[in-house]
């Protein structure tokens, strides 16, 4: 036992000893841990050590912050021309200026670029050399939106994978300018001067990995024909689009969203919206006097300032599943001529169903007229309720411009 004991001594104190030796050891300072009163190099002048070893080489005109090297910043400077273009950039941005034209001359070293910001400048088609873009194999997100280009900008380099030229006047798309562009996933054409006769040749019929299309704010009177199976967003926000074809989403079945407030539907078809993927589907602001069929994916419905006079839950909702529930949770039905809440069959429908928004109703030519309850909201905390009523009372206070702007089109990301 003697020897055991002086063993178990010594195991004791070697352990005590190591103990000791870490006891005040911060293992913060070797994972994760920040250090004390260091800034990061690029705001800390004075700290060399971590500086890149090759000088980032910037235009004059802008700046190219060292913390992000591959970045050339050249927005809202005033500038009137592009400047000179490093090789080695990747990012490059121009917003915010007084730029006319697109040279090749300023691109001639560039072969890294992949995105490109011109938004908000004074571009026309024609002051664009022709093939600069073209030339910039690994291009895939450009920016022309708010410029004065009556054209699309083509050629374009085959990487492209983002598209926006919103607020232009373009007004014709190129028969083939679209076809050498299969990466494509997004093209923002919102705000321009489309017609009909832009799908004369099907422009969008090849874009097999087409995502998103944004065609609010233009002139067109009927659905765009020939669209890829692939797309998913599809705007058509403020058109003249007066009827849907039946079947037309037959070969569209990937649809997420689709937006048509402020067209001139009248009628549509029971089924057209037989689509088991959609989210969210907004028709507000048309001549609708009936309802219509709604996918058990639907999660939003719009139907506003309408000419509904009753909503019949029957067709909204023909059969029920307890194994495959609809899942719309929001419903806004104000501005149409509703003189009765939806019925309670609406519960059974739609178990998930969480606010319909009645607002005012059209009844009376003189004046709107409101139902008993504005607003039915279900599930709610008093606490979600007040929080509810409260951002209630903030949406009556935007104006009718806020509205519009916020219907015009699509968030160009998602």
């Amino acid at each position: 036992m003697g020897i055991l004991s002086q063993l178990l001594i010594l195991h004791l104190l070697w352990a005590a000893l190591v103990v000791c030796q870490y006891e005040d050891y911060d293992f913060e300072d070797e994972y994760g841990g920040e250090p004390d009163h260091q800034l990061p190099y690029y705001f800390n002048p004075s700290t060399q050590a971590e500086v890149p070893r090759f000088p980032v080489e910037c235009a004059r005109e802008c700046f190219c912050p060292p913390a992000f090297p591959l970045s050339m910043y050249c927005d809202h400077r005033k500038l009137k021309t592009i400047p000179n273009i490093p090789s080695h950039v990747q990012q490059l941005y121009l917003q915010n200026n007084n730029i006319e034209a697109v040279p090749a001359g300023p691109f001639t070293n560039v072969t890294f670029i992949r995105e490109i910001n011109l938004s908000y400048n004074k571009i026309k088609f024609h002051m664009i050399d022709h093939g600069v873009f073209a030339k910039l194999s690994n291009l895939m997100q450009l920016h022309l939106q708010h410029n004065e280009l009556e054209e699309f900008p083509f050629p374009l380099p085959s990487s492209l994978e983002r598209l926006l030229l919103g607020f232009n006047k373009i007004s014709r798309l190129p028969g083939n300018g679209l076809e050498g562009l299969p990466n494509m996933t997004m093209l923002d054409l919102c705000n321009n001067l489309l017609d009909d006769s832009v799908f004369r040749e099907k422009p969008f019929s090849n874009m097999k990995n087409l995502m998103q299309l944004n065609l609010c704010n233009n002139k067109l009177q009927t659905m765009p024909p020939d669209l890829p199976s692939s797309l998913r967003h599809l705007s058509l926000e403020n058109n003249s689009i007066s009827h849907i074809p039946e079947n037309y989403f037959n070969r569209l079945p990937q649809i997420i969203a689709l937006r048509m407030s402020h067209n001139n539907l009248q009628d549509i078809p029971r089924n057209t919206f037989n689509l088991p993927n959609l989210l969210e589907l907004n028709l507000g602001h048309n001549k609708l006097k009936q309802v219509f069929y709604i996918p058990r994916s639907l999660q939003h419905l719009y139907i506003e300032d309408n000419e509904i006079e009753n909503i019949n839950v029957t067709v909204m909702c023909p059969t029920l599943d307890p194994l495959n529930i609809n899942q719309l949770t929001y419903i806004r039905v104000d501005q149409n001529k509703l003189t009765s809440p939806i019925s309670t069959y609406a519960f059974f429908c739609f178990p998930l169903i969480r606010t319909i928004y009645y607002g005012e109703q059209n009844v009376t030519v003189s004046r709107p007229t409101q139902l008993r309850t504005p607003v039915f909201r279900r599930f709610l905390t008093p606490e979600e309720f007040q929080e509810a009523e409260d951002n209630h009372e903030t949406l009556n206070q935007e104006t009718e411009e806020d509205h519009e702007a916020e219907d015009s089109y699509f968030p160009p990301y998602y």
